[in-house]
């Protein structure tokens, strides 16, 4: 995988929000990789149709199981609160920080209750995310939460996960997650 990341997070215990199969092979092999004990968190509201939520789900499941990664799955399907959340926010930017507060509010909550060192977020490793929104919004949850938010910029292995995704076998959609990026996706039409 490349460079070693250097080894001062050794034995810590990370939870780390996972959004997809895809996004969680190289993020996990490099974060243990680095000496992180890391655990699965998959909370996701804004994944729309529900079909699409269980296929992301049941992948990470698959992936999960070939990695012997230890996983924490918050149940339910909470799209109407996605839905009620980024009412009047629907462009593209404004609803994509709701949808990384919403999904970093849980998992800090879960990072807490669990006692871990830190949480984190395969969110970092995909170019088409605002990781400055997500490590502002991340350092605000931790300070609530008393767990702090480990940041790294994980877009190094952006370039692998196709790869990987075939190597492990995993479904790899075609848009982010929510019904505004499907309908961006499809149509190269910017909501907002």
């Amino acid at each position: 995988m490349g460079e070693m990341a250097p080894q001062t997070d050794a034995g810590k215990r990370l939870l780390l929000h996972i959004c997809c199969g895809p996004c969680a092979t190289w993020s996990v092999l490099h974060l243990r990789e680095a000496g992180w004990d890391v655990t699965g968190y998959w909370y996701n509201p804004n994944i729309h149709p529900f079909s699409e939520h269980e296929r992301r789900r049941e992948n990470l499941v698959s992936f999960a199981e070939q990695a012997g990664l230890s996983m924490v799955w918050d149940p339910g399907y909470e799209m109407p609160a996605f839905l009620r959340a980024v009412v009047g926010q629907e462009a593209f930017r404004e609803r994509c920080k709701v949808c990384y507060w919403m999904r970093l509010e849980r998992t800090a909550r879960a990072a807490a209750a669990g006692g871990y060192d830190a949480f984190c977020t395969t969110l970092l490793i995909s170019p088409y995310q605002d990781q400055a929104a997500i490590r502002r919004i991340s350092d605000e949850l931790g300070a609530v939460y008393g767990v702090p938010f480990y940041f790294e910029n994980l877009r190094r292995g952006y370039a692998e996960t196709p790869r990987l995704a075939k190597q492990f076998e995993l479904y790899r959609q075609r848009y982010c997650g929510c019904m505004y990026s499907e309908y961006e996706a499809l149509t190269h039409t910017t909501i907002g």
